[in-house]
């Protein structure tokens, strides 16, 4: 319950992701933390991704 009350507060759900990943925490709590880091990286990268795309898209919208 408290891990996911420390997941809704920004910036600290962050550090304790990388804590309890890396720190000495219990495994699941640490396989958890993993995942949901892989997670947010993947959403990152899409996220790139897709506004390189738009924004491409605009760009060459505007030669003509």
């Amino acid at each position: 319950m408290l891990t996911l009350f420390l997941m809704m507060i920004p910036i600290v759900n962050i550090i304790m992701l990388f804590v309890w990943a890396f720190g000495d925490s219990n495994p699941s709590k640490a396989n958890y933390a993993k995942a949901a880091l892989l997670w947010a990286a993947i959403g990152i990268v899409i996220y790139i991704l897709i506004m390189v795309l738009g924004l491409t898209a605009v760009l060459s919208e505007t030669n003509y």
